[in-house]
């Protein structure tokens, strides 16, 4: 074999080795063996797992406020496309606030702010009786510190995907 075809052979192999697999599990990341999608994983555009990672399930709230900022209108709006496009899904919209004012206020608080997302969905299509929703005020924090850093985090609304309505 002449210098070329050397040349030629080696190229070949790399290219046979750059396509071979090396996942043991055969799943690729949430791609089948086959290069088709896992049902379910975060790269099922179907699942919820893909709602949660991909379309986001969480949008926050300056301060004392349940208006929506532009940004989680953009996170809302990507929600609505999702349900609408997966209408066997019903989904709980979780109201939070920070661990400042009492107990009250923030129940009321995050209720507005479940409320606004719920309508948010509502006015883009998704219909009502598919969504609920529900206040936890400052009960259940993600980020438990006395900083703006975690009370930023904590003032927020998750829409929390709870079922199918095919039963």
């Amino acid at each position: 074999m002449n210098v070329l075809g050397k040349v030629i052979a080696l190229g070949a192999l790399g290219v046979m080795a750059a396509c071979t697999n090396n996942d043991p599990s055969g799943l690729g990341g949430g791609a089948g063996g086959n290069g088709s999608i896992v049902p379910g994983s975060p790269s099922d555009p179907r699942s919820p797992a893909y709602f949660q990672q991909t379309v986001g399930d969480r949008v926050l709230f300056a301060v004392d406020q349940s208006t929506l900022s532009p940004q989680a209108q953009t996170v809302l709006q990507g929600q609505a496309d999702w349900l609408l496009a997966n209408p066997d899904f019903v989904a709980t919209i979780e109201g939070h606030a920070d661990e400042q004012g009492t107990r009250e206020y923030n129940l009321g608080l995050g209720a507005k702010r479940a409320n606004a997302a719920r309508e948010f969905l509502i006015s883009r299509g998704v219909a009502g009786n598919r969504l609920t929703t529900v206040s936890y005020g400052k009960e259940r924090p993600i980020e438990i510190c006395s900083t703006e850093d975690c009370y930023s985090k904590n003032r927020r609304a998750v829409t929390v995907l709870t079922g199918s309505t095919l039963g």
